[in-house]
């Protein structure tokens, strides 16, 4: 009986890992990640899927981590900085309108982007994006942390 209520609660809290994201702001507070269990290439899909379902279109995906490897012997480094890392790149077009039309220097904020990386040997994944300053920006910055949180599998 003790047995299978062990064997129930460690099927359980390996069930609900992704669930169990953390975030977590840089030291200086130019970021948010959340931390997830799955891997990589499930975390960038998990991404790629979050902002597409808010009605958004990926502009572009910078892929970071491919470049970093490709690179490094041409800069003389055999560090293998990422496992896997990419950022996508979107707008919202009834929010680009909105921020810009209250300041038009939030340009300079435009595509947004969320980032997905994973470390060598490193279990699980990080998803996050730069915040915003203050005004009328908070607005992306809640949108970023809607596509942050689900992809991720924050509730």
């Amino acid at each position: 009986m003790i047995r299978i209520a062990m064997t129930t609660l460690a099927t359980l809290a390996v069930a609900g890992l992704p669930l169990m994201a953390e975030q977590h702001m840089s030291q200086d507070g130019n970021m948010v990640t959340y931390e997830t269990a799955d891997n990589f290439e499930d975390a960038a899909f998990a991404v790629e899927n979050a902002i597409v379902g808010k009605g958004l279109v990926i502009d572009n995906v910078s892929h970071v981590g491919d470049m970093l490897e490709r690179t490094g012997a041409d800069v003389g480094s055999d560090v293998k900085v990422f496992e896997g890392a990419q950022v996508f790149n979107f707008c919202s077009a009834d929010l680009s309108r909105t921020v810009m039309e209250a300041d038009i220097t939030n340009i300079a904020y435009c595509p947004y982007g969320i980032f997905v990386y994973a470390a060598p040997d490193a279990e699980g994944a990080l998803i996050g994006y730069r915040t915003m300053p203050e005004g009328p920006m908070q607005e992306v910055q809640a949108l970023l942390d809607d596509i942050a949180k689900e992809a991720a599998g924050v509730e």
